[in-house]
Order: structure tokens, then sequence, then C-alpha cells
């Protein structure tokens, strides 16, 4: 079974930051394209950030980029979200993931979900 826990999330003031987890098992990281996206109160989940296998170009959405960071560790099966300078509008449930069908982490192909964890800023 494959199984995916987020964590990390909490309640961070505006400039703030936090660093996101995803744990997995039954899955290896480095052959398929694993990200992150959030899912904002009355929002629809959206696409944060994408990583390709083996070497792939990193995606990031342009509402985070250069204040967020997506990396991962192949051998513990470990992805992870440095998020820096932290708004109100992050204020979401991120969830981790995996394509298994492209290396754009499209969401209809994102097979694998955690449940998610919950990042607070308040305006």
């Amino acid at each position: 079974q494959v199984q995916f826990v987020e964590s990390g999330g909490g309640l961070v003031q505006p400039g703030g930051s936090l660093r996101l987890s995803c744990a997995t098992s039954g899955l290896a990281a480095d052959y398929y394209a694993i990200g992150w996206f959030r899912q904002a109160p009355g929002k629809e989940r959206e696409r944060v950030s994408c990583i390709g296998a083996r070497g792939g170009s990193i995606i990031y959405s342009f509402s985070v980029k250069d204040r967020f960071t997506l990396y991962k560790n192949n051998t513990e099966n470990t992805w992870y979200l440095e998020m820096n300078n932290l708004k109100p509008e992050d204020t979401a449930v991120y969830y981790c993931g995996a394509d298994l069908y492209s290396s754009q982490c499209l969401s209809s192909g994102m097979a694998y979900w955690g449940k998610g964890t919950l990042v607070t800023v308040p305006s």
C-alpha cells in the first residue's frame, strides 16, 4: 500500500516560515513526479510545486515563486516544501502527492495523496 503523510503545518504570522514534510511508503520518489498542492477555504485545489523524476526541473506556481522551495530525499522517499515569507493568502490545507503519468504533477495524474496539513497565516 502506498501511503503519504504530511506534517509541519501550523499557525505562522505573516513573514514567517515553515517546512512541510511528506513521508511516504510504498513508492520510490525518484521514479515519479512528486509535488505539493494546496486548497484554501472556498477555493479549488491548486498546484504549488512539482519536480520530475530523476533530475527533472522544478515547477512553482507564480504565487509562491521565490518564496517556496521544493526538495526531496530519494533515499528516504520523503520530500519537503520550505515556505518563507508566508502571506495570509498562503492559508490552505497542503497536500503532497505523486503523478504517475506525467512530469507536471497534473491534477488528473495525481494518483496518490496524503490527508493534508493545515497552514494558517492570519491577516
